[in-house]
């Protein structure tokens, strides 16, 4: 019986939306726009945090950096001083791992060479935007990169400067379409190295393709990259998680000693835990879906005041209407639910509108950003519930009204 009331209101509230077709599409658009501004910015926000999640993840949470400056520090904060730290230097990053021997420890030193270079093989070659970086056997372990063909840089192949070199796999539609590229030989700056191993695909990470890079041994690059004031990057894996914080504690001292920083002078360093980095990341992206819901809300609020001024109007328009149908028996109840469903409809289709254009707005968005898109449910159950909420407070003073009307001035309308 219940369930035949409801389709009947339906179709009903279908049939009075039909009679206003312009008012109704005007007031959807309306109530369309808060809710796509809302599930649009909550969309790109779970992209970006899937996105530094999935970057930060690989790595795992039980590693930390020795940088020049601590960039999970600066991220979220602002420093009242700018901090001008030394850059780490060839000889002081050889120094912290030759000092630093904490138990079940992996130190890896690096640096970038050059974030343009042109590779070629054979015939063929890349534009000027591959990026080299010096490395040794640690680098790959550390950074949470794998092999998909061949293998990581041994012990010996760092020790004895080998022209041996990884690649990412970008390299394959480039360079070795239809070819194995292991033990194919490349060209870097006119020196020779033979592929011995194909990394894994890791996609773009805020615009930069991380699948662009060649890995070469770290010594050969010292020697082809010859250029001033190199900064080098010392990276630590932890095996054991509950040594994290032990570890840590004993890297910044070694890196002070290092620096002979007398105990009254702050690090002019930076140590960025891994864990830590992700969590200042996901911290701000917060603030962004605060900022959605603020800017959803004040639309919403307008396009609530315009569902109910439409709704006052659909009353005052079906006066003689209303009074047709208590005079034949209708009750308070009947007519209100009429007039509730036809803005539960109305608030509904605007809302539907508005998921589907900020779904599809905010997969723009995060595809021109290279983020990783994924289906913001969180996001389409906000906008239902709110667009429900919407209905509900737009539609029952209209309600409320219809119902109590006197049937006999009802009549008399004209």
């Amino acid at each position: 019986m219940m369930l035949n009331l409801f389709k009947e209101n339906v179709r009903i509230a279908l049939s009075s939306i039909k009679t206003q077709l312009l008012r109704t599409i005007l007031t959807v658009l309306i109530i369309a726009i808060g809710i796509t501004a809302l599930v649009c910015i909550l969309t790109v926000v779970a992209a970006l945090e899937n996105t530094v999640s999935s970057d930060f993840a690989s790595m795992g949470s039980n590693t930390f950096t020795i940088n020049q400056y601590d960039f999970s520090e600066r991220i979220g904060r602002h420093n009242k001083a700018k901090i001008d730290n030394p850059i780490i230097s060839y000889t002081e990053a050889v120094a912290f791992k030759q000092k630093y021997d904490y138990p079940l420890t992996h130190t890896s030193l690096s640096f970038t060479a050059t974030s343009n270079a042109e590779v070629k093989s054979e015939t063929k070659k890349t534009d000027p935007e591959i990026t080299v970086l010096g490395v040794d056997e640690y680098f790959l372990l550390n950074s949470g990169l794998e092999t998909t063909k061949g293998r990581n840089f041994t012990t010996f192949d760092i020790a004895n400067n080998t022209y041996s070199c990884v690649i990412g796999s970008d390299f394959v539609k480039q360079l070795f379409k239809d070819v194995n590229p292991i033990n194919q030989i490349l060209s870097i700056r006119g020196a020779k190295f033979k592929v011995i191993g194909l990394l894994k695909e890791k996609g773009s990470t805020f615009g930069n393709s991380q699948d662009l890079r060649v890995l070469i041994p770290i010594q050969v690059a010292r020697s082809l990259f010859t250029a001033p004031d190199i900064n080098y990057t010392l990276s630590v894996m932890v095996d054991k998680k509950e040594l994290l914080d032990n570890a840590t504690d004993e890297a910044n001292n070694t890196m002070r000693r290092v620096r002979k920083l007398s105990p009254i002078k702050d690090n002019n360093f930076g140590i960025s835990r891994s864990d830590d980095l992700i969590n200042r990341i996901l911290s701000i992206t917060q603030y962004l879906g605060v900022s959605a819901w603020v800017i959803g809300i004040i639309t919403i609020f307008g396009s609530s005041i315009a569902l109910m001024n439409i709704m006052l109007v659909s009353v005052t328009e079906r006066t003689r209407e209303i009074g047709i149908r208590k005079a034949l028996g209708a009750k308070r109840g009947t007519i209100a639910l009429q007039f509730f469903m036809e803005t539960l409809v109305i608030g509904q289709f605007g809302g539907l509108l508005g998921i589907i254009l900020g779904i599809l707005a905010g997969y723009g968005i995060a595809s021109a950003m290279t983020f990783i898109f994924v289906i913001p449910w969180q996001a389409i159950t906000a906008a239902f519930l709110t667009t429900f909420v919407v209905a509900v407070a737009s539609g029952s003073y209209p309600a409320l009204k219809a119902s109590r009307l006197d049937p006999i001035e009802a009549l008399r309308y004209e």
